[in-house]
């Protein structure tokens, strides 16, 4: 990636907490927990793209390496795509992240290449970051909180949920990740 370097560890810094929050999900056995591994191969994988150039300059062969596994992670998205809407969107952003894996496996100007469209930006990272950026949106709107509703005492086994299992944190974890792909693909 290449841009200001306090953006970048910004969302290295990012990135990498996301993934350790998805980490903790997986623990969970409720549908918080349902998918997280994808999440946290997506956030630790960001992170390291998102390593300034100027920091460390990764050689081609770990690139393809990511696209490979990246791959695994859409096959395995595109098996399981059919129990939840939501693997779709795992598959779109393990697609993403093949796609800009290669990117930056091959030489830099190659990115500018023939599927670019009027102005020199790719369409497949034009239709990304428009997925991208409805998602984060989507996303945010999720996250206003809706008016309280009068319910009855919790029950005597009911506590407060865990770390793990907090339906909004899991939610902020993924706009997190949204909002660092749109800044990733912008980067490109």
């Amino acid at each position: 990636m290449h841009g200001p370097a306090s953006a970048a560890w910004l969302l290295v810094a990012l990135c990498l907490a996301s993934g350790a929050y998805c980490l903790l999900r997986m623990r969970t056995r409720g549908p918080s927990g349902q998918g997280a591994a994808g999440e946290a191969l997506m956030g630790f994988g960001m992170a390291v793209m998102a390593v300034p150039a100027a920091f460390v300059t990764l050689p081609a062969q770990v690139w393809f390496a990511g696209a490979a596994a990246f791959t695994a992670a859409s096959l395995h998205a595109a098996l399981t795509a059919r129990h939840s809407p939501h693997h779709l969107h795992h598959l779109v952003g393990s697609a993403a992240m093949v796609y800009m894996s290669l990117v930056m496996a091959v030489a830099p100007a190659s990115h500018h290449g023939p599927h670019a469209g009027p102005g020199g930006l790719p369409v497949l990272t034009g239709l990304l970051l428009v997925y991208f950026a409805g998602y984060t949106l989507l996303s945010g709107v999720r996250l206003i909180p809706a008016p309280a509703t009068a319910t009855g005492s919790p029950g005597p086994d009911s506590g407060p949920p865990g770390w793990g299992e907090r339906a909004e944190l899991a939610l902020v974890c993924r706009l997190t990740m949204a909002i660092a792909m749109v800044s990733m693909l912008l980067a490109m």
